[in-house]
């Protein structure tokens, strides 16, 4: 038996972005085949319609191994080729070039519902699914009443999954990936939204299963559960593999990039922003003292993260929480604006509502950060929009003599920077 679970070598994808597939009949075959000189000529004289169709490579050349038992969490940027590679690995959608060797079976989780079928039941779906892993009856059956209980559809196990909730798919989707014992578990950023409750529960369960000694690949932007969760970290960009390595080191190159996120994020439709029925974000920024966006802010300054969320309802009553992250993929704290007692008793109201954050001067070492901003309602837990990676931005130290190093010139360790007061005396 191989040592490893997955053997990728030169894979590559490639999509026509704008190609449109047509079926030609034999007379406009024919018409295509003689004004093919006049095509010719038309090209040579410049005249020739303009194609606007456009390459793209979604992967290109990515050669890497997964031994058996390995948690590999592959991180980058939106559009850096993560998701079509899980694509690819699950056998969703082929590989244009190169070569993958899977050693056992695979359960993946990509998107919501994959691999479920509307008009089945929940019941239905979960021996389905074991079938299509290649597990006897019996053997689901065995693992059935655990599924159920996991993904907490008890109510709804014999409804038409049709009819459950975004949030009820993906519990049921989660507790079939996991429990049905595949020698591969893929996971694609499926857990941003929903109840925190479920998403604990899951981040606990990827862990139980890379413990029992079965391949994990998890593409996330929480650096936090990346950290915890996986040995090994393999980072990509525009395609292609950047880093491949021990996990802390690959998440600190990609945190202190600066390519991964910036100091203002907008979206200016709230359809398509982060957010569900209730809540969705309209923009992040980091602010200096003068209000302007600041993408690296001086350590005696205060800093304020400013968020904007579209408020669509009246009923909840709607909180920004945020995460603040080093380069080590360390949150050092979080804060939600239920901090200020007047907000947290008012009613909410339909329309755009700030939230504007302060952390006070000389606080954060000198470094970068990323920050993780959430709406979240509480009682019962219900996070309405996330966003990992927001913003960032890098704090700037001086060595004036005013700030915690004095006039100390070299690498000052700590986290956390504050400037404490001190008392001297002496006695001659």
């Amino acid at each position: 038996m191989s040592d490893y679970a997955i053997q990728i070598e030169d894979v590559s994808k490639l999509y026509h972005i704008g190609a449109r597939k047509t079926y030609k009949t034999a007379r406009e075959s024919v018409m295509n085949l003689l004004q093919a000189p006049v095509r010719m000529a038309n090209k040579l004289a410049g005249r020739e319609k303009v194609d606007h169709t456009t390459d793209l490579w979604a992967l290109k050349n990515v050669s890497f191994d997964v031994k058996r038992g390995e948690v590999i969490g592959i991180i980058g940027r939106n559009g850096a080729g993560k998701s079509t590679l899980l694509k690819v690995l699950s056998r969703i959608t082929e590989p244009t070039s190169g070569r993958i060797k899977i050693n056992g079976r695979v359960g993946s989780l990509l998107e919501v519902g994959t691999g479920f079928h509307p008009e089945l039941t929940g019941r239905e779906n979960i021996f389905l699914n074991g079938a299509i892993l290649g597990m006897r009856r019996a053997e689901i059956a065995r693992k059935f009443d655990e599924i159920v209980a996991f993904s907490e559809v008890e109510k709804f196990i014999d409804t038409p999954v049709k009819h459950y909730s975004s949030g009820m798919y993906m519990r049921l989707a989660f507790a079939v990936a996991a429990h049905l014992e595949p020698d591969i578990l893929i996971v694609d950023e499926v857990l941003a939204v929903g109840d925190a409750h479920f998403q604990k529960k899951c981040l606990g369960k990827m862990q139980e299963v890379g413990k029992q000694g079965r391949t994990v690949l998890f593409v996330s932007h929480n650096m936090p559960a990346i950290l915890r969760l996986c040995n090994l970290v393999v980072l990509m960009d525009r395609g292609k593999i950047k880093a491949t390595g021990e996990a802390a080191t690959v998440a600190r190159e990609y945190l202190s990039s600066g390519e991964h996120s910036l100091a203002v994020r907008q979206w200016d439709d709230p359809a398509s922003a982060p957010g569900d029925s209730v809540a969705a974000l309209k923009t992040v920024k980091i602010l200096g003292p003068d209000d302007q966006v600041d993408p690296t802010p001086e350590i005696d300054r205060p800093i304020r993260i400013r968020v904007e969320y579209w408020n669509h309802q009246s009923t909840l009553r709607p909180t920004v929480s945020i995460h603040v992250i080093n380069d080590d993929g360390i949150v050092l704290f979080c804060s939600n604006d239920f901090n200020n007692h007047a907000w947290r008793d008012t009613a909410r109201q339909r329309g755009l509502v700030t939230s504007t954050c302060t952390i006070p001067a000389n606080t954060l070492a000198e470094g970068r950060f990323s920050v993780l901003v959430a709406v979240c309602s509480y009682n019962p837990d219900v996070i309405h929009a996330i966003e990992q990676d927001a913003v960032s931005f890098q704090v700037v130290d001086h060595t004036t003599g005013d700030g915690a190093r004095g006039l100390y010139t070299r690498e000052w360790p700590g986290v956390m920077r504050p400037l404490m007061h001190w008392e001297v005396t002496h006695a001659p």
